[in-house]
């Protein structure tokens, strides 16, 4: 058996599941993690403890592998949301988002300018709805320090252009990327960004709080550690004195991390580095294609790029607004659990999604398509 083989064979859920993108079913591996942690912290060693413990140094590690950074450059935070904050916080001058963004970067933004007043945001408005570096372009002055933007479009799974979204701001601004939809499972070109933040609990299969955040070189340099906590400094607990932030990515950080939350995520790094992203990608390229397809066959409208470069695991449906809640029913009535949100029926498959899986969809848009009156 290949490591890709071992990697799909773990996804051991019922047939029916195409919603990775909202939450990412527990591995049987970060299941059996939990396990056997949760007895060693009952046992009261400290050998025991420590063993445990050592979970967030090793998820720091392999979070760098798959960025292609350091070590020192990675944070582990409770959530995606937090090392986004943790990034705005610190910044001033003008900063280019999306209003049709996920809200942990448009709500993070709006809260720092209200707090401090030293970041403005720039808001886009794309008829096309994406953050291509033609928009990004088009909004740029001599006021914008950087840019947020997710990675994988929460709505419509368009996939961002990082190279070319580096070629367009140059050297001398930020780019803040949103990864959660699509890290573990595309393989993103993250030196193009300066500040990168994810969460392991949907594509990487590890549970909520497993959040973690990068920040290269020009983020060190140029963001303030304004949310920086007693967990953020060097050394041990400081006593009697505040020392100053660190200056490692150590000093984005609040207090310290969640070891059994640091053992789900490095469990599930582990097991995406051993079946390899780039395969990864592979496999749910064809997934996608495959959703794409049958919505296709029934003469159903994808929103979602057809090209598999800018596209991750998302596929968007865009039926017509009176057939959103019937072709909804019919792919609850066949079984399946996926997203409907805005218009939009978001189908999330993985590179574990079977072949029974997928048949129940297209009879689901079959059954669908037989009730349509033209």
């Amino acid at each position: 058996m290949t490591t890709m083989e071992a990697y799909q064979s773990s996804f051991d859920g019922e047939p029916g599941y195409l919603d990775w993108a909202a939450f990412g079913p527990l591995s049987p591996g970060v299941r059996g993690e939990v396990h056997a942690d949760a007895e060693l912290l009952g046992s009261g060693r400290p050998s025991s403890i420590d063993l445990v413990a050592d979970h967030a140094r090793e998820a720091r590690r392999l979070v760098a592998e798959l960025v292609g950074g350091d070590e020192e450059q990675v944070t582990l935070q409770p959530s995606t949301t937090y090392g986004l904050m943790h990034a705005v916080f610190g910044l001033s001058g003008s900063v280019i988002a999306s209003t049709a963004d996920f809200p942990s970067i448009t709500v993070s933004l709006t809260r720092a300018a209200e707090a401090l007043g030293r970041v403005t945001p720039r808001w886009i408005t794309s008829e096309a709805g994406a953050m291509t570096p033609d928009v990004v372009r088009d909004a740029l002055d001599d006021d914008v320090t950087a840019v947020m933007v997710s990675l994988v479009d929460f709505r419509t799974g368009y996939r961002v252009d990082l190279a070319g979204l580096r070629e367009v701001l140059g050297p001398d601004r930020l780019l803040i990327v949103d990864a959660i939809q699509g890290f573990g499972v595309v393989d993103a070109d993250y030196a193009a960004a300066d500040v990168v933040c994810s969460n392991g609990y949907k594509w990487l299969r590890a549970g909520r709080g497993t959040g973690f955040a990068w920040f290269g070189d020009r983020a060190l340099e140029r963001i303030a550690p304004v949310l920086s906590g007693f967990a953020g400094v060097e050394g041990g607990l400081p006593m009697d004195e505040v020392p100053r932030p660190a200056a490692s990515a150590r000093a984005f950080t609040v207090a310290h991390p969640d070891w059994l939350a640091a053992a789900r995520l490095s469990t599930g790094l582990r097991e995406v580095l051993d079946a390899g992203v780039s395969r990864i990608e592979s496999e749910l390229v064809a997934r996608t294609r495959d959703v794409i397809h049958s919505a296709d066959r029934f003469g159903i409208p994808v929103v979602t790029p057809r090209e598999a470069e800018r596209r991750a695991g998302i596929v968007a449906l865009a039926p017509p607004p009176a057939e959103v809640a019937p072709l909804g029913a019919a792919i609850a009535n066949h079984g399946l659990t996926v997203t409907t949100r805005s218009g939009l029926i978001r189908v999330a498959p993985h590179v574990g999604t079977g072949a029974e899986t997928l048949r129940m969809f297209g009879d689901a848009l079959a059954a669908f398509a037989q009730t349509r009156v033209w």
